[in-house]
């Protein structure tokens, strides 16, 4: 099949790999336009752009699929278009232009964690069960038939950055023989179940609630990792926690206390103390959370409350 593949981050990079060493053609490989990067603010191909100019592939870059984007694309009159995380969304006329519309490979087993942040969010609520699908494209968020979708279970210390890469390989590799199975007419399988939904993370999604208990709290930090971070506050000053570990010890820290017990530096939850491994001050490298507790030369710390939750919208309040 002639296809063009929509995507930007480095995990989907594997998908656009596999197909183009497939016995499919891509014909254009559509992205968002260089972003700066670094401190210097360099403007940087996306991952997918550096990988199509590897491959000699001809790149559309678009921030949106506007009326000029659609109309490159729906010139390349291709059979398919295959979309992975390229972050704007396919709409009408392009949505049903191509000749077998589009597919998208989300990483959730639909309809689970529809939306931007499916391992994010999987791993926040501590799903041990996650996986990938490919599914039609529709107008209805994540909510298409879906052609095949395979559960994953990710070790228990995984994060998100592990997890996504880990699924973007294996569903990236699944593609071609699903869009060859799509080009002999297979028929995708209505989802089934309550659908949930992975809004995408905010920094305040980074920060850890001791009073949530150990298992909570490396539940977030697993699924902020790397992006947008753990992080607790200390008199008004964030500390990144930019590795989280369960403590080898039993020691009796109070919740939102760091201390360091048994050469451990350990933050104390509401049930048993998690073990800070490198964190990141503010304005300075990350280091070992044990350099980092020596320099300061106190007994123990105590981080800054949580803020109140916001009030919920009032009746009759317009979004």
């Amino acid at each position: 099949m002639r296809i063009v593949f929509a995507g930007t981050p480095e995990a989907a990079v594997p998908s656009l790999r596999a197909l183009a060493a497939s016995d499919h053609e891509v014909v254009l490989v559509v992205t968002r336009p260089d972003a700066p990067l670094g401190r210097k603010r360099v403007l940087t191909p996306s991952p997918v752009a550096a990988a199509a100019d590897e491959l000699g592939l001809p790149v559309l870059k678009a921030a949106r699929l506007d009326a000029e984007a659609t109309a490159a694309i729906l010139a390349t009159e291709a059979d398919l278009g295959v979309i992975v995380a390229y972050g704007a969304l396919v709409r009408e006329p392009l949505l049903t232009g191509l000749g077998a519309g589009w597919v998208n490979l989300h990483f959730s087993l639909l309809p689970k964690w529809r939306g931007a942040a499916p391992v994010q969010r999987a791993l926040i609520a501590g799903d041990s069960d996650l996986g990938w699908a490919v599914f039609q494209l529709v107008a209805e968020l994540d909510a298409g038939a879906v052609y095949r979708q395979e559960s994953y279970t990710p070790e228990p210390a995984a994060t998100a950055a592990d997890v996504l890469a880990a699924l973007a390989e294996i569903g990236g590799a699944a593609l071609p023989d699903i869009v060859t199975r799509i080009g002999a007419g297979a028929t995708p399988v209505d989802q089934v179940g309550e659908p949930s939904y992975a809004h995408k993370l905010t920094l305040s999604d980074g920060l850890l609630d001791p009073a949530a208990g150990s298992a909570a709290v490396l539940a977030r930090y697993r699924g902020v990792t790397p992006e947008p971070g753990a992080h607790v506050r200390i008199e008004g000053a964030t500390l990144k926690t930019s590795q989280l570990a369960i403590a080898d010890t039993d020691a009796a820290v109070p919740a939102g206390v760091i201390r360091m017990e048994a050469k451990q530096v350990l933050l104390g939850t509401a049930d048993r103390p998690v073990r800070l491994v490198r964190v990141q001050p503010a304005g300075k490298q990350a280091m070992a959370a044990g350099d980092w507790w020596r320099g300061l030369r106190v007994d123990q710390l105590s981080i800054d409350p949580l803020p109140a939750a916001p009030e919920p919208p009032t009746e009759g309040i317009t979004r």
